[in-house]
């Protein structure tokens, strides 16, 4: 079906020509009504980016620790071993981070921006078609985020074949670091867990 006859019905409506975003959303709105059409057809949206509910866990457990006096911020060692990985902003390690690495906070946050983006686009391919909640692909983001486990987890083997109570149940198991029970690690992961389960129909 041609859409074009809709469209300039909405020109001639607002007495001007449409945005590309404004474009976009009606197309987005006319899938869903035909998706919605189709008897058995359930209306469903994959995540793909994360949400507020993830980025606010992801900054509350990563923080921007070890501010300077200046204002920066700067690399502090892993704190179940003492040495590597050394991390700083929001949870930022790799590569040309390590003692004396100082970050603005301008730095911080357009490095935390990006890797959400990488992490989430990491998550997506991890579990491909598999029917996942914006709540649920939050909390897996965030653990993914800490523990760059999503593609060999247990978890996401269990939230692909659809056992969502099996996959919650993972989180506890990874709250080691250095061979010990990290108290913050253990929070994070009761953490994740209660928002991968508040997204769990």
């Amino acid at each position: 079906m041609t859409r074009k006859p809709l469209f300039d019905t909405i020109r001639k409506i607002l007495g001007r020509g449409l945005r590309q975003r404004e474009v976009d959303a009606i197309d987005d709105a006319l899938d869903d009504l035909v998706q919605d059409s189709v008897p058995g057809v359930p209306r469903y949206r994959q995540p793909t980016t994360v949400g507020k509910d993830g980025i606010a866990l992801i900054k509350r457990f990563e923080g921007c620790a070890k501010r300077r006096r200046d204002g920066r911020m700067e690399a502090y060692p892993d704190p179940g071993t003492g040495a590597a990985p050394w991390t700083i902003g929001w949870g930022a390690t790799g590569p040309g981070i390590g003692p004396g690495t100082v970050w603005s906070q301008e730095a911080c946050d357009a490095r935390l921006e990006a890797d959400l983006e990488r992490y989430a686009r990491q998550v997506a391919a991890a579990l491909g078609d598999a029917p996942t909640s914006q709540r649920q692909f939050d909390a897996l983001v965030s653990f993914h985020y800490n523990t760059g486990a999503i593609a060999t987890a247990t978890l996401t083997r269990k939230h692909k074949a659809g056992d969502h109570d099996g996959a919650a149940q993972e989180f506890a198991r990874w709250c080691y670091a250095g061979g010990r029970v990290m108290k913050g690690l253990s929070r994070r992961r009761d953490a994740e867990c209660a928002l991968y389960r508040s997204g769990t129909d």
